[in-house]
Formats: C-alpha cells, structure tokens, sequence
C-alpha cells in the first residue's frame, strides 16, 4: 500500500547499513575511528581537573598555622629593619626573611609602621622604659608585650592597632638588644605568634589573610592619606592608653 509516494508498509531507514557495522568492518572499509575524538575529550577532562585543583589551591582561605606564622615572619622583618634603622648590627640570617606575596605584606607593614611612628616619634621610643619594666627577664617581656597588645585591641581590631603592635614589637627589641639582651628578640616573634593565634586569627581570616594589608596603600587619593593618618592618630592614643594600664595595674 503506497501513500503520495511512501511506501507505508516499510518504515524509512534513518541509518544506512553502515552505520551498524562493527570497528573492524569499517576499518577494513577505511572508515576514520573516534580514537582522536577520545583522545581529546580525555585531554579535555584532565585540564579541567587539573584547572579546578589550581583554583581550590587559591580559593581556599589560610589556615590558623598558615596566618601565625606568617605573623612571625612579618615581625622578624620589622624587627630586623628597626634594630638597622637604630645602627645596630643585625644580619638577616639571624632572623629569617620573607618573600613573594609575604614580602610584598611586609614592605607595607614596614611603610604603614614609618607612617606611624612619623606621627609620634617619642611614643615608639624607649619603650621598655615607658613600661618601666627590665628586658632581663623573658617572663616580664612576655607578660609586657602581650598585656599592652591585649589592651590596644580590648576595643576590637583594626589594621592601624596590627602595626601599632609592630611599631611595639620593634621598639622592645631594640630595647633589648641595646641592653644586651639579643635572645629576647626571639621572644617578642613567639609572643607576637601567640597572640595572634589567640586574638586575630579569625579577623585575618575573615579578609583572606595578611595581603588584606595591602589595599590600606592601594589608593593614592590624598584623601585617603588623611583618613589614615588620622586612623593612625587613633591608634596612638590605643596605644598609649595602652601603656597607663599596664602601668597601674595591680602587680
């Protein structure tokens, strides 16, 4: 039976016979095989896995170990560029260095930190002195340092008190070496660790880590100079209150 043309009693064919022959029939017949095409899409797939491992390793935030650390490598630079900056002889090989990223945080800790001691130049001097305590002993630099940062942070966190602290760390340490105490040094670093493992790590994580720094000198609007050194003013004032608690405090 035929209908306009069709036959209706055989369906049309949508695939020729060759379609259903097997690999080897269609090699013998010359017939080109998918081997390139699953080469690539196999190329394809490792690429991806490969791009997605790349963007976990950039994507995911430090860990707690990773940020103190990285604090303690920040404070052997500045420690290491303030006991310079006093003429005192100090390799870098004593302390340790930084570099990449790290090293791009810690040339803006060290900027922010001249700003800053700019401002104030006696308040970042002498510090042992003001804190009326002797760098003899490990326990009372200890007990100093981690005193005075716990109270320029009582009112939360901010990056101007993170170099204010630094400002601190270095000034002690040139303290302590000038007396004849260069061991200590090494204990302000632990100190400055502890204390950011206790105190800051959530608030570095929460900005992706130390390079959050960086966006406080991105802008070069005077403006914004201005709003940080009027931020750094402030920080001062934390500081040196600071200082008055620790020395009225109950011993």
């Amino acid at each position: 039976m035929r209908y306009e043309g069709i036959a209706l009693n055989s369906p049309p064919l949508l695939f020729s016979q060759s379609s259903f022959s097997s690999p080897q029939q269609q090699r013998r017949k010359g017939a080109p095989t998918h081997r390139p095409l699953m080469k690539g899409m196999e190329m394809l797939r490792r690429s991806s896995v490969f791009a997605a491992e790349v963007m976990e390793v950039f994507d995911r935030s430090p860990t707690d170990k990773e940020l103190v650390s990285q604090s303690k490598m920040l404070c052997r630079d500045y420690i290491h560029s303030r006991l310079n900056r006093a003429g005192i002889g100090w390799t870098k090989s004593d302390l340790g260095s930084t570099g990449g990223t790290l090293g791009e945080v810690s040339t803006v800790l060290l900027w922010l930190g001249d700003e800053l001691e700019y401002l104030r130049p006696n308040v970042y001097r002498n510090v042992a002195k003001q804190l009326n305590i002797t760098v003899a002993s490990e326990g009372i630099v200890s007990d100093a340092f981690l005193a005075v940062a716990a109270e320029i942070f009582s009112t939360g966190v901010t990056w101007g008190k993170v170099v204010s602290l630094y400002a601190v760390a270095g000034a002690l340490a040139v303290d302590c070496v000038r007396h004849g105490y260069p061991a200590m040094v090494h204990t302000i670093v632990d100190c400055m660790g502890e204390f950011v493992r206790k105190s800051l790590v959530s608030w570095l994580k929460r900005r992706g880590g130390w390079t959050d720094i960086t966006k406080c000198v991105v802008n070069t609007d005077p403006s914004f100079r201005s709003h940080w050194l009027v931020a750094a003013a402030c920080t001062c004032a934390h500081y040196l209150k600071a200082i008055v608690f620790y020395l009225l405090r109950e011993k």
